[in-house]
């Protein structure tokens, strides 16, 4: 992380200085199965002192491609790899008035389970969602942070609207 004061100028002309927080670049894998459920990690943030659902996913190491993150994490968070090529969702910042802070999100409809989770420390326990539940735990606040939302509720409206993302 880092904290920048960059010189502001916005379209009024008025200038001024603004504090930008820099966080690393993440790597965020929707994984879905032939049953509609979505793979996730049921843990605590203490930051928020909360817990709930999140996505699995991790940060981009120098020189790795973003979907290789996603797949990586994947299995070592979970114990599933990931099959075939994902689907980019796309790139989001999630407040991008004061943090710049880079999330690619991918979702794949295959995986197959090789074993353990190698990175025990990331969740309380690992499991299969209905997407049919996924809305009432966003509106129940139990899905924590834009990293699982968005991918979340893109899947869902993709489903809806026959977008690429449908299946």
């Amino acid at each position: 992380m880092t904290v920048d004061l960059v010189d502001v100028e916005p379209p009024d002309g008025t200038r001024f200085e603004h504090h930008v927080v820099r966080l690393d670049h993440v790597a965020v894998a929707l994984l879905v199965n032939h049953q509609d459920e979505v793979l996730t990690l049921w843990r605590y943030r203490f930051a928020v002192d909360q817990w709930g659902y999140e996505l699995i996913g991790g940060l981009v190491e120098p020189g790795e491609e973003p979907r290789a993150t996603a797949a990586r994490e994947a299995e070592e968070e979970t114990g599933w790899r990931p099959i075939g090529e994902p689907e980019h969702i796309g790139q989001f910042q999630p407040l991008p008035g004061i943090i710049e802070a880079p999330v690619d999100a991918f979702i794949w409809r295959r995986a197959e389970k090789v074993g353990e989770p190698t990175d025990t420390e990331e969740a309380a326990r690992i499991e299969w969602i209905p997407i049919s539940q996924v809305l009432a735990l966003v509106q129940r606040g139990e899905v924590l942070g834009s990293g699982a939302i968005i991918p979340l509720l893109y899947y869902l409206a993709s489903r809806n609207t026959g977008t690429s993302g449908a299946r």
